[in-house]
């Protein structure tokens, strides 16, 4: 048990560096839930405080973040090992900024927030590794923001997603109407649906009632970026 505890230990970043003596202690005083969910459960919901550490081992999970005032959201499916909203556990706002569910059966593990104080806050590559991937994620969102409502439409479009992106590749659906993204993005929406559909005719997006489907970002960010 304890080996296998510790090779899924070694998969997380907040992990990586510690020495074996260290895991060892660490499986010994903390206590680890492992949980198992089936294709199409949800696990995490947007706005529920969150209370732990929370890792995805394998499998597939859906993130969907609702903006309720505009009325659109924004899906997207993420691979493991992932960490979910880290940046949630401490702050003004404890709550999940995103509702999770899996795409694929999954195991995820997690750690209760008490822990972090009692047991992982002792040993300074744990204290690293956390404050690396909070500065991280603060950097990157940062550097979205800096520009969202600048330069062409092609960059616009771009932006308005990445700002509301976990990841900066794979699979993302927005659920939305051209009317209500134009005026998002200061556009007018016969551009807009010119540039859509010219996606669509490459196939790096496909319209559907009220959504756009993005089978890879990465490759539509390509593709825009080279074409300003």
């Amino acid at each position: 048990m304890k080996t296998t505890m510790y090779d899924n230990l070694l998969l997380l970043p907040l992990f990586q560096g510690l020495s074996k003596n260290d895991l060892t202690t660490i499986i010994e005083r903390v206590k680890f839930h492992f949980l198992q969910y089936k294709e199409g459960e949800t696990f995490v919901r947007q706005g529920e405080t969150c209370r732990q550490l929370c890792f995805l081992l394998n499998g597939q999970i859906t993130v969907q973040t609702k903006d309720t005032e505009h009325a659109y959201s924004l899906s997207e499916v993420i691979d493991a090992p992932y960490i979910i909203e880290p940046q949630s556990l401490f702050g003004m706002q404890t709550n999940y900024t995103a509702t999770y569910s899996a795409r694929t059966p999954i195991h995820i593990l997690t750690i209760d927030k008490s822990f972090i104080f009692s047991v992982l806050n002792n040993y300074e590559i744990f204290r690293l590794n956390f404050m690396n991937i909070l500065s991280n994620r603060n950097q990157l969102a940062y550097q979205r923001l800096w520009n969202t409502h600048i330069g062409s439409l092609n960059e616009k479009f771009i932006n308005f997603i990445l700002l509301r992106s976990q990841r900066l590749e794979g699979e993302k659906t927005l659920q939305i109407t051209m009317e209500d993204l134009a005026n998002l993005i200061n556009e007018t929406r016969i551009n807009l649906s010119r540039l859509l559909n010219d996606l669509q005719s490459r196939e790096l997006v496909q319209l559907k009632r009220k959504a756009i489907y993005i089978p890879q970002f990465e490759k539509l960010t390509e593709y825009l970026t080279e074409s300003l």
